[in-house]
């Protein structure tokens, strides 16, 4: 049984920094090869109830960026091997200005950033900013772009595009079928690696795609795991290591 690569989503700060790290932390030791950390955000477009509810948690604590960067900080020294995303959303780095925000977050340890609401094309000096830092700008694409438009991107020379496997919100479950696949193909007939995530909870999933990505993505389905055992460290350690195993042993 081979592994199967694994990007884990995971809200900086949710529930709170003890807990969010000891989810980290369990994420890691079961197999998790990449951590995308989400810096929350108030009008999230592409995420379910459990992750929008998790950053309104956070946020509440009046919970800044500069919070989440050094939540990262911390996990890149505790775990200098594992790859490290900043997933977030277009404002919250514009804000502060592209350049700036990219620099800073290189200098706690990111290596790239996935921004679902920068298009590929008009992304705000996105990509440039990361590559001058040693990071990646990794594009989202979506099955309701055009056919024009998914060849453009496939063919724009992203290193990795993140392929969200259906439309709407994530946390629902997707269903891995001839046309999930068949979207993978073209999002990756340029050469391009592909994360695959959306709706992913469980190893028959991450096993049915496994063969199609780079790496599977997961993420409310932790959040929820979280959720449902942060009253406890030890359980919630624990649940969320085993759902790692299950996802990446598929």
């Amino acid at each position: 049984m081979s592994k199967i690569k694994l990007m884990s989503h995971l809200v900086a700060g949710y529930p709170t920094d003890d807990l969010s790290f000891t989810a980290a932390k369990a994420l890691v030791a079961g197999g998790a090869d990449i951590l995308e950390i989400q810096l929350p955000f108030s009008d999230p477009s592409a995420d379910g109830p459990a992750i929008q509810g998790a950053c309104t948690e956070v946020l509440e604590r009046k919970y800044r960026t500069a919070d989440g960067l050094a939540f990262i900080e911390k996990l890149h020294k505790e775990f200098p091997d594992t790859t490290i995303y900043i997933m977030s959303y277009g404002s919250l780095i514009y804000t502060p200005g592209v350049e700036a925000f990219c620099k800073k977050a290189a200098s706690v340890g990111v290596k790239g950033m996935i921004i679902p609401d920068l298009p590929f094309d008009y992304d705000e000096g996105l990509t440039a900013a990361c590559k001058a830092n040693g990071m990646i700008n990794i594009p989202v694409a979506a099955p309701s772009m055009s056919e024009e438009r998914l060849a453009k991107l496939a063919n724009a020379g992203f290193p990795y595009i993140y392929a969200a496997l259906r439309t709407g919100i994530t946390g629902t479950d997707t269903k891995i079928d001839d046309a999930t696949l068949n979207f993978l193909k073209k999002v990756s007939a340029g050469g391009s690696k592909i994360y695959g995530g959306f709706g992913i909870s469980n190893g028959v999933q991450s096993a049915a795609l496994a063969d199609s990505v780079d790496a599977v993505v997961a993420g409310s389905v932790f959040v929820r795991i979280i959720t449902e055992n942060k009253d406890s460290k030890d359980k919630l350690y624990e649940a969320v290591k085993a759902k790692a195993a299950e996802i990446t042993h598929a």
